[in-house]
């Protein structure tokens, strides 16, 4: 395809798009949309207010997301977002073809809305669906190993041989960033706070970035953090807007440990190495030992320092079999998907799939 395709990612958090070729996406946006009420109706029902991009500051309390756990639940606000892409890139490559990559929890009738809106609505010329985590195995370079993406709202596991899904292999699990930044939100406000939802988030989500990591040892961890004399550690204290300072507790910096220890923070899903471990074992036996040591770590979650080292920790006691466990966490971890989406859109073998306006007309 022409070297002008546009590539959309559109994950439950952020969506990231861009011109293929990059190594890169352009434009990363929260995976927000917000309504705001209008003249026609300037009350509180949602019927006919105007839909908006991300959080309107007049109206706080309006937002919401489109898509949430891998799911479409508002295809208005989805429609939106992609709008307003559409505008951002077409700017002088008007007739652009464009690449979509989808959810591991697609539906049917997601798919047949999404080629309403583009060809229909967006009026693109040309359009190709693709798989996220076969996006992130083209952007590894590999085409053996298991592809561990765990993003914002969902994690995923889906391991390849020579390049083919191992159907038997892929797990979908509920239990992602959206549930650390649940934790943060819960123990730094308290029920009965008043502190607005919009600020928690934002609070939430700069801890998350700078402050949090992945212990390799939690018990060690927590007598560190604990015997640091006060005020030794800048890390420890988030500074709030109006100048006071929040201490922040050792479980909070190391928050990232729910993903290997979910029963300590009152949470029911099993570990996320686990989920890794049970997806190889469903794999035939002779398979087993490369898809172990090609573990392709992807996603949000995976870029808190020490979370591969301690995945790779994991792996080995999990699965004891004397095979040597390996995580391998590029630096573009956060956007592998797009990243392969990029690479895939000038792959001649891609060809049959692209779908065009007319046989959309014709069909």
């Amino acid at each position: 395809m022409t070297a002008r395709t546009i590539v959309i990612d559109h994950g439950s958090g952020y969506v990231k798009s861009g011109f293929s070729g990059w190594n890169e996406p352009q434009l990363v946006h929260p995976n927000i949309v917000n309504y705001r009420p209008c003249r026609e109706n300037p009350g509180p029902s949602s019927a006919r207010r105007v839909v908006g991009l991300g959080i309107d500051i007049f109206h706080p309390d309006t937002f919401s997301y489109p898509i949430q756990r891998g799911h479409i639940l508002n295809w208005e606000g989805v429609e939106h977002i992609w709008s307003f892409v559409m505008e951002s890139h077409q700017k002088g490559c008007e007739g652009s073809p464009v690449l979509v990559t989808e959810s591991p929890l697609r539906k049917p009738v997601d798919r047949k809305k999404t080629l309403e809106i583009m060809f229909e609505s967006l009026c693109v010329p040309s359009l190709l669906l693709a798989d996220q985590l076969e996006m992130s195995l083209y952007a590894s370079g590999l085409l053996t190993g298991t592809v561990f993406d765990s993003g914002f709202g969902l994690t995923r596991v889906q391991p390849f041989h020579l390049g083919q899904p191992l159907w038997e292999g892929r797990k979908v699990v509920e239990f992602a960033g959206q549930d650390l930044s649940t934790y943060l939100k819960q123990t730094l406000f308290p029920e009965g706070s008043d502190v607005p939802t919009v600020f928690q988030m934002q609070m939430a989500d700069t801890i998350q970035m700078n402050q949090c990591y992945t212990p390799q040892n939690l018990g060690d961890a927590i007598d560190f953090l604990q015997n640091l004399p006060p005020g030794s550690d800048e890390q420890n204290t988030y500074r709030l807007p109006d100048g006071t300072s929040v201490e922040l507790t050792p479980m909070q910096r190391l928050a990232p440990e729910m993903f290997f220890s979910p029963e300590m923070f009152d949470l029911k899903s099993p570990s996320l190495s686990q989920v890794l471990v049970d997806s190889i074992k469903t794999c035939e036996d002779s398979l087993q030992p490369r898809l172990l040591s090609h573990v392709i770590a992807c996603g949000g979650n995976t870029m808190y320092s020490g979370f591969g080292e301690r995945l790779e920790q994991e792996l080995a006691r999990l699965h004891p079999s004397g095979f040597t466990a390996s995580v391998c966490v590029n630096s573009k971890r956060k956007c592998s998907v797009w990243l392969g989406a990029s690479i895939v859109a000038h792959l001649s073998t891609y060809k049959s799939e692209w779908i065009t306006k007319v046989e959309y007309d014709e069909s």
